[in-house]
């Protein structure tokens, strides 16, 4: 109980300050990971909570999924296809990158062997965008950005899955087993474009219809099925959870819009409690443990790698250099990265312990930094404020985000 407890005490306060986040850089998302590192047992400890944990596993998993399905019906078929060439840039150039990038000074940085340095590269190549709502989430930012963020982070965490778990195979010396790998990914595919186009179809039916305060269930009930469907069978849940918020977003309009402000809110309230309870895994003893080579690694892996990726994979592109060197900045880590993460950690090979402490690390710098910095960076993208926050003023010097997590 005190967790939960705790949970709604920092959502009352997350709520009762968001006007004053919205024009600064007080960050929700940051709220949520300070108060489980206070509760946890790196301060007060008033909770005992394991990485093993199945809490744990489960929030982040749900976490990642609610994202996903929400932030795909921001990008159905046309968007997809309009976009195409800077998003399959920053996935086919700047990810393998980033990979790469992050793998090598893992190796010389903080001893980990080769396979293992290339699994923490694929564990950190993913990206989240809810960190930067700022920047995603404002209509008034240039759509091909926010376009390109959003498809980047919804197509990402489910590509870098089979690199993981070919990376964590060689790590433990198991066979990869690319064929059930490939297999997964088909399968999230597949479930996500045609359990939403079925519905989306019977609902067609004159003797099916929602009553219009029930609407916005119909896509939740499609997520839930989902989501059941895709851990019975061992589809890849990630790839099908975007999938069918892009499929549903393409093939019925309305029911899309009809859930949109509840599944804002519905993948809010799964990533605080996500990011609360992930805070009070990090302890002063499990960051003692790391050395400067690893804290090295995390500002690189932040600071330069991700940046200088994404850029070269957007050289000779349409974008201007202030909407590149926006894309490049906005790469957060996530709760791909947690999830991923807790695998490496319960797999158990050598140096896991390790891993699982520099993803630790490297996602905590990542929402500290990425989280309150959205505004400044809407405010050099000339983003004007909304004029109706508790407090706020308008005008153009007042820039702001509309909802900070």
């Amino acid at each position: 109980m005190v967790l939960v407890l705790a949970f709604g005490v920092v959502l009352l306060l997350s709520v009762s300050l968001s006007g004053l986040a919205a024009r600064t850089v007080l960050s929700t998302a940051l709220l949520f990971l300070l108060a489980g590192a206070l509760i946890g047992q790196g301060g007060l400890g008033l909770i005992t909570v394991h990485p093993a944990d199945p809490l744990v596993t489960s929030l982040a998993d749900l976490a990642l999924f609610t994202v996903l399905f929400t932030d795909g019906q921001r990008a159905n078929l046309p968007a997809l296809r309009e976009n195409w060439r800077l998003s399959g840039r920053a996935l086919g150039l700047g990810m393998p990158l980033t990979m790469a990038g992050i793998a090598i000074p893992a190796h010389f940085l903080t001893g980990l062997d080769w396979p293992t340095a290339f699994l923490l590269g694929a564990i950190l190549s993913p990206t989240d965008p809810v960190f930067a709502s700022a920047i995603v989430g404002r209509s008034d930012v240039p759509l091909r950005l926010r376009r390109l963020l959003n498809v980047e982070s919804g197509l990402n965490d489910g590509l870098a899955l089979p690199f993981v778990l070919i990376f964590l195979a060689t790590a433990s010396h198991e066979h990869s087993h690319l064929g059930i790998v490939a297999l997964e990914l088909v399968g999230g595919l597949a479930l996500g474009i045609v359990v939403p186009l079925v519905v989306a179809l019977a609902w067609r039916l004159r003797i099916l219809t929602a009553e219009p305060r029930l609407q916005a269930l119909g896509p939740l009930a499609i997520a839930v099925l989902l989501y059941a469907t895709c851990h019975l069978t061992g589809a890849n849940p990630y790839l099908a959870a975007f999938a069918a918020g892009s499929a549903l977003a393409t093939v019925d309009k309305t029911a899309a819009e009809c859930f949109e402000p509840f599944g804002d809110l519905l993948s809010e309230i799964t990533k605080f409690a996500a990011l609360l309870v992930f805070g009070a895994l990090i302890t002063v003893d499990r960051l003692s443990h790391l050395t400067f080579g690893g804290w090295g690694l995390a500002v690189l892996a932040i600071l330069l790698v991700r940046p200088a990726a994404l850029l070269l994979s957007l050289l000779r592109t349409p974008l201007t250099r202030q909407e590149r060197v926006t894309a490049a900045w906005f790469g957060p880590k996530g709760f791909a990265s947690v999830v991923y993460g807790l695998l490496a950690l319960q797999s158990g090979i050598p140096g896991s312990e390790t891993v699982f402490d520099l993803v630790a690390v490297t996602i905590a710098l990542s929402i500290v930094l990425h989280s309150s910095t959205d505004v400044p960076v809407a405010r050099a993208l000339r983003v004007e404020p909304p004029d109706n926050l508790p407090g706020g003023r308008t005008g153009s010097d007042d820039l702001q985000a509309n909802e900070r997590s």
